[in-house]
């Protein structure tokens, strides 16, 4: 083998030199952030390794190495089941209705609260609307189910006083989806404004001092200042709530199902749950989960990319 040319050693060398020194200067930085390195290599990289189950007929007993292969015979099983279909649609559907119903409501909330000038009233309407998001949705559910109850609930006392019939809402698979997305909303519509309300700091009083000078209303300075600084904010979170397109939470969707509304709420999470842990099919509920993934993985391309070319914004 012929040696490198000294020019070239000369300069791996001292890009070496470079990162040691640059290594040197921020170490603490650094430092900082092996815990959260660590935490993804354990807890996201390493249980990937699991997902060869999907191409296995899996056996605990027998384990990884042991275990027989078969191929995407799971994956022709999941599509030959005549209830996928309908879970899968199911899926998107939910999940497209939280994007465009769900995903809005923090950047409207956040412009809402932009605009109050008592700061008593703003701290008090963020406490109110941020306390959601610590409830489990175990106890949201029951909330919704004392709000909705057809007996004694405040919406069917409500629909009553005014000379209707009371609704089961919990017993009907029409209200099923309405029902999810509101209460996502107001379980996280508090917490999403965190991130807007501090880029909404971070934009320059100068510009909304020299849109007064030359005339321009609240809605103007709105809408040619706060929306395009934003504009980045959104677009990335954006893209983050598109990765997760069809991760939309099995507790958000298994704690508010029961036999009547079944039909319209059930998504490949509540999916995976009972036939992979209760009739504990793992390959099978596996390459669902493999599914899943490399559909959010597509779209996040997808979307990752019409972002770059029609805002220059994009995650890489």
């Amino acid at each position: 083998m012929n040696p490198l040319p000294t020019e070239t050693v000369a300069k791996v060398n001292t890009k070496k030199r470079k990162n040691w020194a640059h290594i040197k200067k921020y170490k603490a930085l650094y430092l900082m952030s092996i815990p959260g390195i660590l935490y993804f290599f354990i807890f996201k990289y390493v249980p990937m390794a699991g997902s060869i189950i999907a191409f296995q007929d899996y056996n605990i007993f027998a384990g990884f190495i042991d275990s027989s292969w078969v191929g995407f015979k799971h994956f022709i099983a999941m599509f030959d089941n005549p209830d996928i279909f309908n879970i899968i649609r199911n899926t998107f559907i939910i999940s497209f209705y939280d994007i465009i119903f769900n995903f809005p409501a923090s950047i409207i909330l956040a412009l809402l609260l932009n605009e109050l000038r008592v700061v008593l009233y703003k701290r008090i309407i963020q406490t109110v609307v941020y306390m959601p998001h610590f409830l489990s949705w175990v106890i949201i559910s029951g909330l919704f189910m004392t709000i909705l109850s057809p007996s004694n609930g405040i919406v069917n006392n409500l629909i009553e006083s005014l000379g209707f019939n009371p609704i089961y809402f919990f017993g009907s698979e029409e209200y099923t989806r309405p029902i999810l997305i509101g209460s996502g909303i107001w379980q996280s519509i508090g917490w999403g404004t965190i991130i807007y309300l501090a880029a909404l700091s971070g934009i320059n009083p100068e510009l909304y001092e020299a849109a007064k000078v030359d005339g321009a209303n609240r809605w103007q300075q709105t809408i040619k200042i706060t929306l395009p600084s934003l504009l980045p904010t959104i677009t990335i979170l954006f893209l983050l709530q598109i990765g997760q397109f069809l991760d939309f939470g099995f507790e958000r969707v298994y704690t508010f199902l029961n036999p009547l509304n079944g039909g319209t709420g059930h998504i490949i999470d509540t999916y995976i749950y009972e036939v992979g842990l209760q009739n504990a099919q793992y390959s099978l509920t596996t390459a669902m989960g493999l599914f899943k993934s490399l559909i959010g993985l597509f779209l996040l391309f997808i979307a990752n990319f019409l972002s770059r070319k029609a805002t220059g914004n994009s995650l890489y």
